[in-house]
């Protein structure tokens, strides 16, 4: 078996990050979104993946090389512009040949794993196994009708009156009947190839579809708020690891990583929070569900719930929650205020607090 990753979304909906890096490289948990979704798919023993690349591929390429450190070998797919998920199938078809493969969105966070989705596959010989999950509101997604087998009977790209509410939550695994698929869909209104349709003609065709029930966490990493609730839900399973120092006047409370190099000078850290390489943190407060990057500054802060990226620095401002620093940027008191405040600061920005 193989896997196919789709990463060459723009994701336009997390800017001003998107602007300067690929969402899917974006740290949750001091891990960037792919990298996560890489382990998993090793964990099912898979270890030839084709990712699916478009303009941040050489970024993507520089982060993940060949594979070789995740113990996988990696294949780069350039897709020119964003063209449909079945058309990242199309694209993919010498890499995949005749072999089954798992279809992975790569900017998906499922922290419980596949493993469930990829033994349905395994064991119930279907042509197409889609994992689902209830939703709210399933206008908003593909939606899969099964019926008393699990197996599919239909399925709707953002119905606007669906009969039911299992959205498709972004893996899917195939068998190479799909390429059979692909090759006789035409492309959607918006002109794209959609793999909801692909999905449709095996169903149609009388081909074995079936779902699978996703019971864990899911999160598409849409927006800003999606990725500080993912980062919080991946906090939940970390282990504590202090491999830098935190001197005498520091107190850890709770699950509390922190990497080589880095200084925890007078401050107090309540887990779970997770600090990379190099980074000092001084005089400073840290609460839970916060996720710092290597080589960034603390010094008289306080921050809770929040992810600060590689390199930034935070001086004098108490109180942040909820927050995005991103990275090299610099946010610090004008005055000293103690305020609560919620930022969303891009790269390399500057940004001065005052209080009046």
């Amino acid at each position: 078996m193989k896997a196919l990753v789709l990463a060459g979304g723009t994701g336009t909906r997390l800017r001003p990050f998107s602007h300067t890096m690929p969402k899917q490289l974006i740290p949750l948990a001091n891990k960037p979104v792919l990298v996560h979704i890489l382990e998993d798919i090793r964990a099912q023993g898979i270890t030839e993946v084709g990712i699916v690349v478009g303009g941040y591929a050489d970024d993507i390429a520089a982060k993940l090389g060949d594979g070789s450190e995740l113990g996988l070998r990696i294949t780069y797919l350039r897709q020119d512009a964003p063209r449909g998920l079945a058309h990242c199938v199309v694209i993919a078809r010498e890499f995949l040949g005749d072999a089954d493969f798992v279809m992975y969105l790569g900017d998906n966070m499922l922290p419980q794993g596949i493993a469930g989705i990829v033994a349905d596959f395994r064991t119930g010989g279907a042509d197409a196994q889609l994992a689902v999950q209830p939703v709210e509101d399933p206008r908003a997604f593909g939606v899969a009708e099964l019926d008393g087998r699990r197996r599919v009977t239909r399925v709707v790209e953002k119905p606007a009156h669906p009969v039911g509410n299992l959205a498709l939550i972004g893996v899917y695994v195939f068998s190479a009947r799909i390429h059979e698929a692909v090759a006789a869909i035409v492309p959607s209104a918006r002109g794209e190839l959609e793999i909801t349709d692909a999905v449709q003609w095996l169903v149609a065709g009388g081909h074995d579809v079936r779902g699978s029930h996703y019971t864990g966490y899911w999160r598409d990493m849409g927006t800003v708020d999606d990725m500080l609730e993912c980062n919080r839900e991946l906090l939940r399973t970390l282990t504590p690891c202090v491999a830098g120092k935190a001197d005498e006047a520091s107190e850890l409370v709770g699950p509390v990583e922190i990497g080589v190099d880095t200084r925890v000078v007078n401050s107090r850290i309540t887990g779970p929070v997770s600090i990379g390489r190099g980074t000092v943190i001084e005089d400073s407060v840290v609460g839970p569900d916060t996720a710092i990057g290597d080589d960034c500054v603390l010094s008289g802060a306080g921050v809770s719930y929040s992810i600060v990226l590689d390199a930034a620095t935070i001086s004098g401002v108490e109180g942040l929650h909820g927050s995005v620093i991103g990275r090299a940027a610099h946010v610090a008191s004008a005055d000293g205020g103690g305020r609560r405040h919620r930022l969303t600061v891009g790269d390399h920005a500057s940004v001065h607090m005052l209080t009046t």
